[in-house]
C-alpha cells in the first residue's frame, strides 16, 4: 500500500518542515498506529501540538547543560569508571553491551527508575525492540496483520515486566518520597501509571537505542582513525564535543525522520496527508552548508548551534531534549575506555533497525593493554 512521499535531502528544506508549527505530526516509530484513546496525555516522542510543546518545555530542564553539570556529571563519571574497571578486571568487554548498561543506568537515574537492577532493566528494554521489520513509507508500514500480531506479542511480555519490575516500584517510591526526577515531575502533574510507563519507555529506550549506538560508533571511528583518536584524547572538552558533533553528524543513530503533513504552512508547502521522509544522512552532508569536505571530520566549520550536528538530534518541536546528555555520556565513557588502554579485539557487525531507522553495531569487543590510550 503506497502513499504520497516527499523525500527531502536538503538541510534548509528539512529544517523548515520540522520547524513548521502545527503543520505536521509525528509519523516515525509507528506513532500513527498507537491509539490516542489509551492516553489522556500521549508520550512526548509521538505527541504534537500545544500540549506537547508545554510538556517538552517542562522536561528540558532535566537535560539542560547546567543540570547535567551540577547534578549528574559526577554520577556519570563515577558510573563510567565503575563499568570500565569491571571490564578491565574481566580482561575485556563488548563495547555494545557496555554502552547499553552505561546509557540505561544514566537514563534511569535521571528518569527515576532506580528501584531495580540495571542489567535486568536493559535486557527488558532490549527485548521490547525485537520487532518485525517495518517500512514507514507504506500506509501499512510494510507489515501484514500477522506481523502486527507478532509485534504485539513480542512487546507485551517485556513491557509488562518493565512496568511491574521497574516502573511501578518507582512510582510507589516517588509517591512516598518525591525527588527531582522525571517520574516525580509526571506524578506532580497528574500523569496516570500507563502514561508514566510510556514516558519511561520513551526515555529508557532513547538512552538505550541511540546513545548506545553512538558510543559504539565513536569508539569504532577512533580505532579506525588513530590521528583523530590522538587529537580527541589530547583535547580539552570544548574541542572533544566539537569532534563528537562531527561524528554524530556523519553517523546519525536515526537515519530517517518522518512527518505527516496536516496543513500547508510557511516552510511546509506540501499537500495534507503526504508523508515527508527526511534522509538525515544526506541532509547532514549537504554541501552548501557543510564545507569544506562535507564527508570529513572538521571542527572549524562556521555553523550555528542548530547546525553543528546536522539533523542527528532532529529539529523543531521534536528536537531531542537529551542531546547534551548523549554527548556528555559518550565523551565520558569513550575517554574512560581509552584511558584504561582499550585495544580493538573484534570489529562490530553492522545491522539496521527499521523501527528506529538506525544502525546497530554488535559483537564489538575490546581488550585492555598495559599502555593506556596507546594509538
Amino acid at each position: 500500500m503506497t502513499q504520497e512521499v516527499i523525500r527531502l535531502r536538503n538541510l534548509r528544506e528539512s529544517q523548515a518542515v520540522l520547524r513548521a508549527k502545527d503543520a505536521t505530526s509525528q509519523a516515525g516509530f509507528t506513532a500513527e498506529r498507537i491509539p490516542s484513546r489509551f492516553f489522556a496525555r500521549r508520550p512526548i516522542l509521538i505527541d504534537d501540538g500545544p500540549g506537547h510543546t508545554e510538556h517538552r518545555k517542562q522536561l528540558v530542564r532535566f537535560f539542560s547543560p547546567r543540570a547535567l553539570e551540577e547534578r549528574h556529571r559526577a554520577f556519570i563519571e563515577r558510573t563510567a569508571a565503575d563499568y570500565v574497571t569491571q571490564a578491565r578486571q574481566a580482561g575485556g568487554c563488548r563495547v555494545d553491551d557496555l554502552g547499553l548498561q552505561f546509557s540505561v543506568r544514566v537514563a534511569s537515574e535521571i528518569v527515576g527508575l532506580t528501584a531495580g537492577d540495571t542489567s535486568a532493566l536493559a535486557k527488558r528494554l532490549e527485548a521490547f525492540f525485537k520487532q518485525p521489520p517495518v517500512d514507514h513509507t507504506r500506509t501499512d508500514h510494510g507489515r501484514t496483520r500477522e506481523d502486527w500480531i507478532q509485534a504485539a506479542r513480542r512487546a507485551l511480555v517485556p513491557l509488562a515486566s518493565f512496568y511491574l519490575r521497574d516502573v511501578l516500584p518507582a512510582i510507589r517510591a516517588r509517591r512516598a518520597h518525591p525527588t527531582d526526577d522525571i517520574i516525580s515531575h509526571l506524578l506532580a502533574h497528574g500523569y496516570r501509571s500507563r502514561e508514566i510507563l510510556m514516558e519511561c519507555l520513551t526515555y529508557g529506550t532513547a538512552g538505550m537505542v541511540t546513545t548506545r549506538e553512538f558510543i559504539s560508533m565513536t569508539m569504532l571511528r577512533m580505532f579506525n582513525d588513530p590521528r583523530l583518536r590522538i587529537r580527541y584524547l589530547a583535547a580539552e572538552e570544548p574541542e572533544r564535543l566539537a569532534i563528537l558533533n562531527e561524528v554524530i553528524r556523519l553517523e546519525p543513530p536515526v537515519a530517517h525522520l518522518y512527518r505527516r503533513v496536516q496543513a500547508r504552512a510557511d516552510g511546509c508547502p506540501y499537500d495534507p496527508g503526504a508523508l515527508v521522509d527526511i534522509d538525515v544522512r544526506q541532509t547532514n552532508v549537504y554541501p552548501d552548508i557543510f564545507t569544506p569536505e562535507p564527508d570529513g571530520v572538521c571542527t572549524d566549520r562556521q555553523l550555528t548551534a542548530s547546525e553543528r550536528a546536522g539533523l542527528s538530534f532532529g529539529d523543531g518541536a521534536h528536537r531531542c531534549p537529551g542531546s547534551h546528555l548523549a554527548l556528555l555520556e559518550t565523551d565520558v565513557l569513550v575517554r574512560a575506555l581509552f584511558d584504561a588502554g582499550a585495544v580493538l579485539e573484534r570489529s562490530p557487525d553492522h545491522e539496521f533497525d527499521t523501527l528506529v531507522q538506525g544502525y546497530q553495531l554488535r559483537g564489538f569487543s575490546v581488550t585492555f593493554s598495559n599502555s593506556a590510550a596507546a594509538p
